[in-house]
């Protein structure tokens, strides 16, 4: 017993300190390799599954859907407010309208739209806010005339604005026709459908204008599989992009 405690005695600490760390570090990078496998395992397995319930009926409907309606300068306004204005009201609500912080006049038109709807008063319209209808803004990802390199602080400012607004509002519905302010925000609202924080069906309506191709957008979400549904307003379109689905002409 007594050779036994001279033993102990007779050790350095440090070296016994230094010898297991030593030792921790080597079996952490011996697991390393197994971990990120398990991660990219799982992660692929959450992609697939995404994948496959993309595009799938609810199972158990729900009576009312948060819907978040992205609108867009130009064409792409009248286009979606001609869409909104045929949705069934009272299941598409609360309805969050989403336009770039350049773009007042979208917003006005869709303030203008939900009062001829629900006969709402012009200083609660004004306000910006109501019971079924909010009138939300974000940052654009890229000016018009804006140069590619500036345009990636922007971009990723947008990106985290949409993060932010997507689980704000934690939309059940994203209805979107082709501005690239719709970009951010699809992203955002799959990411959160991988991390299984909420799913939001994004259906894309592409513009009446695009005849034989894809717009930008559009190009994107469908090559990247981000969308539940993805429809086209001409057959030729169709034909191109079979993933698509052809409805006729909406306008």
């Amino acid at each position: 017993m007594s050779s036994l405690r001279r033993a102990f005695k007779s050790l350095d600490p440090d070296l016994v300190f230094n010898d297991m760390e030593e030792y921790l570090e080597a079996g952490f990078f011996k697991l390393t390799p197994f971990f990120i496998a398990i991660t990219i395992s799982l992660l692929a397995i959450r992609l697939t599954y995404v994948f496959l319930r993309s595009s799938k009926p609810f199972v158990d409907p729900p009576e009312r859907v948060s819907t978040m309606i992205v609108l867009g300068s130009g064409g792409h306004t009248a286009e979606m407010l001609s869409i909104v204005n045929v949705l069934n009201k009272e299941r598409f609500s609360p309805r969050f309208y989403v336009a770039a912080t350049t773009d007042n006049m979208s917003l006005q038109k869709a303030q203008v739209l939900e009062q001829s709807l629900h006969g709402l008063r012009n200083n609660l319209i004004l306000q910006g806010s109501s019971e079924a209808a909010q009138f939300l803004q974000i940052y654009r990802s890229r000016e018009v005339g804006q140069s590619y390199i500036t345009s990636i602080g922007t971009s990723l400012i947008a990106m985290m604005h949409a993060l932010w607004l997507t689980l704000k509002i934690r939309p059940q519905v994203i209805i979107c026709n082709g501005p690239g302010t719709c970009i951010p925000l699809c992203v955002a609202a799959f990411m959160f459908k991988i991390a299984g924080l909420r799913w939001s069906s994004i259906f894309y309506i592409e513009s009446i204008a695009r005849v034989r191709k894809l717009s930008l957008s559009g190009l994107l979400l469908y090559k990247l599989r981000l969308t539940d549904q993805f429809v086209v307003q001409w057959p030729q379109l169709q034909r191109k992009y079979p993933r698509s689905q052809y409805v006729g002409r909406i306008m």
